[in-house]
């Protein structure tokens, strides 16, 4: 069973597994641990991963980046009609209401959901960990902001679904990190002791999030969280774009928005300088040649830049105060603060970060790898195949939650309440009823709609009496942080027979009154109401509960047979690559010398396959390359052939030689009158002679014409035929040679051991051989058994019957 994490980020994704007793990040094919999230589509092809970054530029658009944030999104949020005009691929609406990206792909144009797109990204991610590990990836923890509401969970568990894994979990990215950091500490303090407090602080690309963490032995409780889902490193970076489009409309009169491509480059271009200006304090150039209209433009910048970003360095307090106010923590309490995220290397949010807890910033952790470690971690805890030492982990609800029916609403889970948790709510009905889960704080809420789902109980009726029913309703924030309304049942007070305490019935007027209460009370007061009504009995029958999300989880089975279409094809082409380079390889290697002159023209046709691949072959069908390689090995199996016999003739022409000199000792050994092997016919052992004979001298015939043969030209005798020659000459003497064994005179134990060993054993001298012990009479007819010995009877105490006859006949007889 694979244990794998994946931190799938806005810009970039890590993979994580767990193997050889530790945890280790994976590199793609690139020998990259970094995975860029990016898909491109092409007319005939996918590209997903550092190949669809590099098409970025000239196949822009048509190459997505940046759909993390849609997640289940409708096409009509604000926050999405607000990012079209900063995208260069464009967004359209799903039948569903949803967001979805619009490319040309396979000639035509279609809509790919969210959730589709992120399956390609993970099928990537996941195909990675399989190449690693060596065996198939199912089980696996993915990684997503602590921001993310109901909706965009369902999302992304959506997306594992499609691309066929298992999500044991979704887990926060400051989760992740805690749990990387916490579980190799030895030093944390004991369970009954005051719990270590650390703030884990992670600014992405796309989003600022903190989080408090509690850390007891084998513990990890999360006191709270804060984020500001728009402040990351690609704000920054739209301040660098939007500063050089204003400069080089003055300078170089370019409308650097209007064209898409430019606008990319432009990009890539101040991302670099940011890292550079990270790291430098000096004047920094920026330069792109061929920028727009074959003009190329220039530029400098240096850290001054930071007081273009005031603002949004202005908005790096606010959550560090907001947590602290949360946990009612003082500065003094907490043991250290760990940054991680690409965007935590800017020196002027380190510089405002540091000045607000009053320390400095602890670093222990890999920036970018943390979140995928911590997930992977979590999925060893969770996965059977694994022994992890023991550390619970308890999260927090990022957002309050509440439940509204007809006539009243009420607050089941508040703002970092422990999750997962589960919650039971009593209500009293007479028909069904119709639950809506919102989040009652819509102005922290990154989203514009509050509203979770609605949850309908079904099969409610009313006592026999006409009196409400009661009924239990289970809520629950699973460990994916998703709200649902778990399980229903309707409790049926039944009477004892013996009728002596009347039942306690609520009032209609209290009908729409409900009650809620931790599972555990509720066990517990079920336990002292039944000591208090023994004579009552209590029958619970379960009833349907019909959910009804804004996101629906939708089937895409015809999605799956294109994932599958694509990697066959894309499997015959790397198929044909790979057969190219490997053959090039060799034959300026160990096939040099097994290549003729006539079929030198080998080389020029991988030359020309590799020119087509990258050019007319970029995108074909997949039975082109299956045509195309078959093609290849015509000419190419022919030379490796040759290397394999030249390799393999020799140790079968080694055998055949052992085994010639091993009969042929038998039989010199059986002319010199050996009593090992007297017992042997001379007739068979003659037909064992011609046998070695005709085998030696076929044998010797080979070799020499085989010595007239230069490398380059196809062998004479093949391995395989000599392998079946010596499998011959074997059988032919051991099983004549054997079958006179069993008719000889003489049978000996040893007789087989000495044909199957190398060299024939010789017998033992005289005085080496042991003395044969006395043989013990037959029994005749005539002796009777006494205790001793045999004894022969008198002839006087003998009955006539047993005594000796003269005859010759009866003597022959007794014989």
């Amino acid at each position: 069973m694979s244990v794998v994490g994946f931190d799938v980020g806005f810009q970039s994704c890590y993979v994580a597994v767990a193997r050889a007793g530790g945890i280790e990040t994976v590199a793609n094919e690139y020998s990259d641990r970094c995975t860029p999230s990016f898909v491109s589509f092409g007319p005939r092809n996918r590209s997903i991963g550092a190949a669809a970054k590099s098409q970025v530029v000239t196949n822009c658009k048509n190459t997505v980046q940046g759909f993390k944030r849609f997640h289940g999104r409708a096409f009509s949020d604000p926050y999405v009609q607000a990012a079209k005009s900063s995208l260069v691929f464009d967004l359209a609406q799903m039948p569903t209401g949803t967001t979805g990206i619009k490319v040309m792909y396979m000639e035509e144009e279609k809509v790919f959901s969210i959730e589709q797109v992120t399956a390609m990204l993970l099928t990537k991610l996941k195909e990675t960990a399989e190449a690693a590990l060596k065996k198939p990836v199912a089980d696996c923890v993915i990684s997503v902001p602590s921001f993310f509401t109901d909706a965009e969970r369902r999302s992304v568990m959506d997306a594992a679904q499609i691309a066929g894994l298992n999500c044991l979990r979704l887990m926060n990215d400051t989760t992740a990190v805690a749990l990387a950091y916490g579980i190799y500490k030895q030093d944390l303090p004991a369970p009954e002791e005051k719990p270590r407090t650390v703030v884990f602080v992670d600014v992405g690309h796309a989003g600022y999030q903190v989080s408090v963490c509690a850390f007891n032995k084998g513990k990890l409780k999360v006191l709270g969280s804060a984020f500001d889902p728009e402040l990351g490193g690609k704000d920054f970076d739209e301040v660098l774009v939007k500063y050089f489009c204003e400069e080089f409309a003055q300078k170089y009169k370019l409308d650097v928005r209007s064209k898409p491509r430019a606008l990319v480059r432009l990009y890539q271009e101040c991302e670099k300088l940011k890292k550079l200006m990270s790291a430098n304090s000096s004047d920094l150039p920026l330069n792109i040649e061929c920028f727009m209209n074959d003009i190329d433009v220039s530029g400098t910048l240096n850290r001054l830049f930071e007081e273009f970003c005031a603002e949004l360095l202005a908005k790096v307090e606010a959550p560090l105060r907001s947590i602290m106010e949360q946990t009612r923590l003082k500065k003094e309490d907490i043991y250290a603060v760990e940054i991680m995220g690409g965007a935590s290397r800017t020196p002027a949010i380190k510089d405002r970060i540091s000045k607000f807890f009053g320390k400095e910033l602890s670093t222990t952790l890999n920036a970018d790898e943390a979140v995928a470690r911590g997930c992977a971690l979590q999925c060893a805890i969770l996965s059977p195949a694994f022994k992890v030492r023991e550390f619970s982990i308890t999260e927090v609800v990022p957002y309050p939650i509440s439940l509204k029916w007809t006539s009243a609403a009420d607050e089941v889970f508040p703002k970092n309440h422990a999750a997962p948790f589960s919650k039971v709510l009593t209500f009293y009905r007479r028909e069904p009823f119709s639950l809506e889960a919102y989040y009652n704080n819509p102005k922290e809420l990154p989203y514009p709609d509050p509203t979770i789902g609605q949850f309908t109980i079904q099969k409610v009726v009313p006592q026999p009496s006409g009196e409400s029913s009661k009924v239990k309703v289970k809520v629950r924030v699973n460990v994916h942080g998703v709200f649902s309304v778990s399980s229903a049942s309707l409790v049926e007070v039944v009477k004892s027979a013996e009728g002596e305490e009347p039942m306690e019935m609520d009032t209609p007027a209290k009908e729409d009154e409900n009650k809620m209460q931790v599972d555990q009370e509720v066990q517990k007061a079920q336990g002292d109401d039944q000591k208090e009504h023994a004579d009552k009995k209590s029958d619970t029958e379960d009833m349907e509960v019909c959910e009804l999300h804004l996101h629906t989880n939708t089937k895409y089975t015809a999605f799956q047979q294109i994932q599958m279409h694509l990697k066959k094809r894309n499997d015959a082409k790397n198929y044909v690559e790979e057969y190219v380079y490997e053959m090039r390889d060799k034959l300026q290697g160990v096939l040099e010398n097994f290549v003729s002159e006539a079929v030198n023209s080998f080389s020029l046709k991988l030359e020309d396959t590799e020119n087509w691949l990258y050019e007319e072959g970029e995108d074909q069908q997949k039975q082109v390359y299956i045509d195309k390689l078959v093609e290849l090995k015509k000419l190419g199996e022919p030379i490796q052939n040759r290397y394999t016999e030249a390799e393999e003739r020799p140790k079968a022409l080694d055998e055949l030689v052992r085994q010639i000199h091993q009969y042929t000792k038998v039989v010199e050994a059986y002319k010199a009158k050996d009593e090992l092997y007297d017992h042997l016919d001379e007739l068979e052992m003659m037909k064992v002679e011609k046998q070695v004979n005709e085998t030696m001298t076929w044998m010797n015939n080979k070799k020499n014409l085989q010595s007239k043969q230069s490398l380059s030209q196809d062998p004479v005798v093949k391995a395989q035929e000599i392998q079946a020659k010596t499998k011959v000459q074997t059988s032919f003497s051991i099983l004549v040679i054997h079958m006179w064994s069993l008719q000889g005179r003489r049978r000996q134990p040893n007789r087989m051991a000495l044909l199957t060993d190398r060299r024939v054993q010789r017998p033992k001298r005289a005085s080496q051989r042991r003395a044969k012990p006395p043989q013990k009479p037959q029994r005749p007819s005539f002796l009777k058994w006494t205790s001793t010995k045999f004894a022969r009877p008198s002839s006087a105490s003998a009955p006539a019957s047993c005594m000796p006859q003269s005859s010759d006949k009866k003597k022959k007889k007794r014989t």
